[in-house]
């Protein structure tokens, strides 16, 4: 990993900025102008204005392939906890998901890549705005991504607490589980609470209900499917003595395999359909479709491993991991491209916080690693001939 120490300063001075001036979902300014400058002082063809808040720079190097690389810009609606000297400025919102090392990475690995242009065909940075729930990856490819910025295959990764620092983990197949939500409202009949028989009880329902839903994965699947049903939520009542005429209910849905996700969605309508019948309660159900299965294509996750064996050594790469139930918009655009998502190990002694929690940081260890693994991977997919 021979990269010159001013990137890497560079790399580093970035991330700390990008962890203390964290921004939400589409609202990525101060981000994307910072991503946008850098490229365009490195000579890169600089595109703003996809999905809002998205950056795309190209880089050109004689004829070949191209190739998208991606990095996720946003941050989370979390009030940090750690004390890092670039601890967050900005009050409840922080970098909790390393989305800021993702982006100083991709950075970092484009000035390098302009630099010495070992390579022949085209490159596609992509900072995507969005990642967290509001579906950044998906406003891209809706908004033209694949046809004003036609790529061969795309590529992502992702900094992973639990993988030790120095490994990186690829699948042909699922990475993460496909994502849906659910509102259920329950209609009853409301009555005084010492009186029940005179009214119809969509709180008991509820409780019947979420207990009934738990059963699809433990006996309504095969075992061998893979699929979670959380309720998250439950809302009704105003009044202690009195028995509320509308409970409604709110959860998420995950699944690795999309048959499995349409079962899983069917027998939830059978339930809320049919189950508050003898209690004299009505149910009905929105449903509010998120990202598909993160699934790579075998081509692209085998050039991953390839390049991740030739650089940290093949017994650092874990091939065929076990998927995570968590879901990831890169999705939607493996649905319209080829491609490849992978995780890049976080660990050291001692383990890093998890994904998502107000004490997590990105590790700044892995900054050389994932710049050089950029670097190595277009060089190898975009191989001189």
């Amino acid at each position: 990993m021979n990269l010159p120490a001013a990137l890497l300063d560079n790399a580093l001075r970035w991330r700390h900025q990008l962890h203390q001036h964290p921004e939400l979902g589409y609202q990525e300014q101060h981000t994307s102008t910072l991503v946008a400058q850098v490229l365009e002082e490195a000579g890169l063809q600089v595109f703003r204005g996809l999905a809002g808040t998205g950056v795309i720079a190209t880089l050109e190097n004689g004829p070949g392939p191209t190739i998208g690389l991606r990095a996720d810009m946003d941050a989370l609606p979390i009030t940090e906890k750690g004390t890092p000297a670039w601890k967050s400025a900005q009050q409840g919102v922080m970098h909790a998901c390393g989305h800021d090392g993702h982006t100083a990475m991709l950075l970092a690995a484009a000035c390098q890549l302009a630099a010495t242009r070992r390579f022949s065909g085209t490159v596609h940075f992509l900072f995507q705005p969005a990642e967290e729930n509001l579906g950044g990856a998906r406003k891209m490819v809706e908004e033209g991504l694949f046809t004003r910025f036609p790529m061969d295959a795309v590529y992502a990764m992702h900094n992973w607490p639990g993988l030790p620092l120095g490994q990186i983990a690829v699948n042909p197949g699922a990475m993460m589980a496909s994502l849906d939500s659910f509102e259920i409202t329950l209609n009853g009949k409301s009555c005084h609470a010492a009186m029940p028989e005179s009214g119809a009880d969509p709180m008991v329902v509820a409780a019947e209900l979420i207990l009934a839903l738990q059963t699809i994965t433990s006996r309504r699947l095969s075992p061998l499917a893979s699929a979670v049903v959380s309720v998250t939520q439950i809302h009704g009542g105003e009044a202690i003595n009195v028995i509320p005429e509308h409970v409604v209910l709110r959860g998420t849905v995950r699944c690795l395999q999309p048959e499995v996700r349409d079962r899983v969605r069917g027998l939830i309508e059978e339930f809320v359909t049919t189950l508050p019948r003898p209690f004299g309660v009505s149910g009905d159900i929105a449903w509010y479709p998120g990202y598909p299965v993160t699934a790579n294509h075998a081509a692209q996750a085998e050039q991953v491993r390839e390049v991740a064996s030739a650089l940290l050594g093949e017994r650092q790469v874990r091939w065929q991991v076990n998927p995570s139930m968590a879901s990831e918009d890169f999705a939607c655009m493996l649905e319209a491209c080829p491609g490849a998502y992978f995780w890049i190990g976080a660990d050291e002694e001692t383990p890093s916080a998890p994904l998502h929690n107000a004490h997590y940081d990105f590790n700044d260890a892995l900054l050389p690693m994932g710049i050089a693994f950029w670097q190595q991977l277009v060089e190898h997919v975009l191989a001189k001939a």
